[in-house]
């Protein structure tokens, strides 16, 4: 497939889940933009991001490399131009590259492979949540206001209003491009933040999800699910479930959240319309993704930082006048984006890491053996988790805890951990050996709060960085 003279425009939403999207046959969801796009694209079905937390995810995304390899570990550790990106090497290539909206980088000065970075969204004052890289069980601490935001419900939002900013800029952009009698391809990302929390959405995509048509969330501790003990340290700190005033402002966070995802295909929908509009659809490749998910009330708990596949799985489309509509079930990570980028012109890797072009992956058989790789050492944490993917296998690994094993092929809502039945004790030696092939988990673990524990004393010692970072989301920049 040749790309080299097409253009490329990639979507990043924020806190996307997979599931949430009609093109995969969800039961009420909303996404018409999203689906159309994807009826006329490559749809990859098992994606993955390579850590469900903001800043690591997209530091790797930036770079081609494992959290592990970027040494980027939490939300007040963003990239900045540390290692070549693939807008770096797109810069190479006298290519023209720009962002507008959502990076979760540094600061706007940086040198991280953008020729323009239009009203971009970086992590708080340039410095990130620093209060959540403290996370030895003795130090931890917690937030002085919920994590979902004061308010849930029916609204407008500085997140919902940056969107828009996000998307008339976009707009823009395209008009001008448009008139540029240069001819030369150009690659324009854009990140959206919907249907990242605050739970707050503009009334009219609130009214497309009644609460009575809207199920229960499963495996919810109320109803006698036990949590893995990994999860219930974790929410020693942040027990977003708790937090709800009442059972009717849980059902409205629901409401909300799948609100946010049509307005987000709202959103989406104008962008595709502007492309054809511009004349740019017949030499346009277009991919949507998003940096990971969440897990909107399953097992009790929201937003992300967890191994599920509801936090840990993300949508995946790529769309373009020469891509043949198909399905792919290889398992792929952001990682591969990053490859399919310079792929897509022509360029090289930025850092040769271990991903592969979605372009070559999609036009080959389905890849049993192929392993994708996820890591968490963020906010709330108090160790590594990791996870193995490959063929129809699900492997959690927990640091200092027990391990969980799922079989998304027979279980996809992992409901039944495997684990400890003997009949699968081979696949779980095989898979904690694939584990090791990537990385010794308790050498990473040690060195990540080695590096997190060098930050905190740079910064002036625990007390000074509980002080640093905002409590929940990230304000967006003034639009």
């Amino acid at each position: 497939m040749d790309n080299k003279k097409e253009n490329l425009i990639i979507i990043m939403s924020d806190e996307h889940q997979a599931k949430a999207l009609g093109s995969v046959n969800h039961p009420f969801v909303k996404t018409p933009n999203l689906d159309k796009l994807a009826s006329n694209g490559i749809n990859f079905t098992n994606a993955y991001t390579p850590c469900p937390i903001c800043v690591p995810a997209r530091a790797s995304f930036a770079t081609g490399l494992p959290v592990h390899k970027n040494r980027l570990w939490d939300n007040a550790m963003p990239y900045y131009g540390q290692l070549p990106s693939w807008g770096h090497m797109l810069q190479k290539m006298k290519v023209s590259v720009e962002s507008i909206g959502k990076l979760h980088y540094r600061a706007q000065d940086d040198d991280d492979g953008f020729d323009q970075k239009h009203i971009p969204m970086m992590v708080y004052k340039g410095v990130g949540m620093v209060w959540g890289s403290i996370r030895r069980e003795h130090e931890r601490k917690t937030r002085d206001q919920r994590m979902l935001g004061e308010y849930i419900g029916p609204g407008t939002s500085n997140y919902t209003d940056y969107d828009e900013a996000v998307v008339s800029q976009t707009l823009k952009w395209l008009e001008n491009k448009s008139k540029d009698y240069n001819k030369k391809a150009w690659c324009l990302y854009i990140g959206l933040v919907a249907p990242h929390f605050p739970l707050v959405v503009p009334q009219e995509f609130y009214d497309m999800y009644p609460h009575k048509i809207l199920p229960e969330t499963k495996l919810n501790p109320r109803d006698g699910y036990i949590q893995h003990p990994w999860i219930k340290k974790q929410k020693e700190l942040r027990n977003d479930e708790n937090d709800f005033k009442n059972e009717e402002e849980r059902w409205a966070a629901i409401a909300s959240y799948y609100g946010l995802c049509s307005f987000l295909d709202y959103n989406i929908g104008k962008i595709i319309n502007k492309v054809s509009e511009c004349g740019f659809l017949d030499n346009t490749t277009i991919i949507y993704t998003s940096d990971h998910g969440d897990n909107v009330g399953a097992r009790g708990l929201w937003g992300k930082s967890n191994m599920y596949e509801e936090s840990a799985a993300i949508p995946l489309i790529v769309s373009g006048p020469k891509i043949k509509p198909s399905k792919c079930d290889t398992p792929v990570s952001l990682l591969d984006l990053t490859e399919t980028i310079v792929d897509h012109f022509g360029a090289k890797s930025p850092n040769n890491g271990p991903g592969a072009s979605l372009y070559k992956i999609a036009n080959n058989s389905p890849d049993e053996t192929r392993i994708i790789f996820s890591e968490y050492h963020a906010s709330s944490s108090v160790s590594g988790a990791y996870m193995i993917r490959k063929s129809n296998w699900k492997y959690i690994y927990y640091e200092g805890f027990e391990p969980e094993l799922f079989d998304l092929e027979n279980d996809p809502e992992e409901i039944n951990d495997l684990s400890k039945d003997p009949k699968y004790l081979n696949i779980l030696v095989e898979l904690e050996k694939d584990l090791h092939n990537i990385c010794n988990p308790k050498e990473i673990n040690e060195l990540a709060f080695k590096d997190q524990d060098d930050m905190i004393e740079r910064y002036g010692g625990i007390e000074e960085a509980k002080k640093l970072g905002a409590n929940a989301a990230t304000p967006p920049p003034k639009t």
